[in-house]
């Protein structure tokens, strides 16, 4: 994997790689490639870049543009950064990251949230790498069971 990583937002052509490679990334059952297509579909708020080298996607990143009432302009998150074992510290994950950016900009998002954990030191040097501080919010987090 030497080549150059071509970065650009996922088609519906990458459900299959984005099933591959959310299932490396976050287990449990595979998403389906449909059921990706269909989100792809009608999620105008999110945004999927994904990272291809030599024809193979071997990372990806989600993001969301939320607006609100409360606020002037619209604001972003990236909810998730995730590229193979194989292509990792080869600036990927900041390709991905400036991709989403750039697109978050055609929005008019002018503040970008990022959630991850306080123990992923990797990602938070990445994040920390393009500019990103942390701030003095607290997650919390409360699950609804059916």
């Amino acid at each position: 994997m030497d080549s150059v990583a071509n970065v650009r937002l996922a088609s519906l052509t990458d459900a299959e790689d984005l099933s591959r490679l959310n299932q490396e990334f976050n287990g449990g059952a595979p998403r389906p490639a449909a059921k990706i297509i269909e989100h792809l579909n009608i999620n105008h708020n999110e945004l999927i870049a994904v990272a291809e080298i030599n024809g193979r996607i071997v990372g990806f990143g989600c993001a969301q543009c939320f607006s609100s009432f409360c606020y002037d302009e619209p604001y972003g998150e990236i909810t998730e950064l995730y590229v193979e074992e194989a292509a990792r510290r080869k600036g990927i994950a900041i390709a991905i990251i400036s991709c989403l950016e750039e697109n978050f900009r055609e929005r008019g998002v002018k503040s970008i949230k990022v959630l991850t954990g306080r123990s992923n030191t990797a990602a938070i040097r990445t994040y920390e790498q393009c500019s990103y501080v942390k701030d003095d919010e607290q997650m919390l987090e409360k699950r609804l069971d059916d």
